[in-house]
């Protein structure tokens, strides 16, 4: 039970990240996105490379899983400057097909439908950070340094000028905001802390392949950040948590066949989302909007 606790913390980490990332571009710019899980995904790729071909250092491995995301998050950026609302998430959309099928066909960098097997146990700095629960510590220190840094940019110029954008660009512009520069720089860290995610993802899962950069994924990510709030450090993280451990409270429940399991999930999931937008559209640990 303890080792099933300790996966269950560990992913939950993980998604965090991932949920704290995409909050920036939804919650403090307005920006909407269903296309998180390809820069997830570079990340993990990145990152899996970096491990078995030169060495299996976790912050190596972040750091080339971010960077590579943040130079390709470009091919989102770029339409993010032209477009804007339903177009943005139609162009979005787009990357993510497209995405698949690159990771699908990549067999050099991904290894195809089969993935990336053999990643190696991880380390830090020449010290084995392989155990459950010392992997665990080391991803809450790395969450608790992104939750650090975007409260401090968020409270900042940069912050303010972001939702000013969000609640509306032709103002932002008027007031001399440089909109192109802003939304480019949001989407480039975004998605490089969704490559930091990706990059662990790979390292504890010691495998990945494009199952788990599909679009479904993306919409999960968004799941959890519009549940649990936008605009908020809090919200993303408690949008993780409900929608992980949904699953493996329903797998106790003896009524629900296990094959049922992932239908009635569904089914909750968008349950929540339709009595979420009636009842409390800023999500559950959301602001009102004249609080924001």
């Amino acid at each position: 039970m303890t080792a099933y606790l300790l996966n269950l913390a560990t992913l939950a980490t993980i998604f965090g990240i991932l949920a704290a990332s995409l909050n920036l571009l939804i919650g403090y710019a307005g920006i909407f996105s269903v296309a998180h899980a390809v820069f997830f995904g570079l990340g993990a790729y990145a990152g899996a490379q970096v491990a078995m071909l030169v060495v299996p250092d976790v912050l190596l491995a972040c750091l080339a899983g971010g960077a590579l995301a943040a130079l390709l998050s470009l091919g989102l950026a770029l339409p993010a400057l032209r477009v804007r609302g339903e177009y943005f998430v139609a162009a979005s959309l787009g990357l993510q097909m497209m995405a698949v099928t690159v990771f699908s066909e990549a067999h050099g960098f991904t290894g195809g439908h089969g993935g990336l097997v053999g990643i190696p146990l991880p380390t830090l700095l020449g010290f084995d950070v392989s155990a459950q629960g010392t992997f665990l510590t080391l991803c809450l220190i790395i969450l608790g340094l992104i939750l650090l840094a975007i409260r401090l940019l968020m409270r900042g110029s940069f912050g303010r000028a972001l939702m000013a954008i969000r609640d509306s660009e032709s103002a932002a512009e008027a007031f001399g905001k440089d909109v192109r520069q802003l939304k480019t720089l949001v989407v480039v860290l975004g998605c490089a802390l969704a490559g930091v995610g990706g990059a662990l993802f790979s390292f504890y899962m010691m495998f990945v392949n494009v199952e788990s950069f599909t679009l479904e994924q993306s919409i999960l990510i968004m799941a959890m950040v519009i549940i649990g709030g936008t605009a908020t450090l809090a919200g993303p993280l408690v949008g993780v948590l409900l929608l992980l451990l949904l699953p493996a409270a329903l797998s106790f429940l003896p009524f629900i066949p296990p094959t049922q399991i992932g239908a009635v999930q569904q089914f909750i999931y968008g349950l929540a989302m339709a009595l979420l937008m009636i009842f409390r559209p800023a999500g559950i640990a959301g602001q009102s909007a004249g609080r924001r």
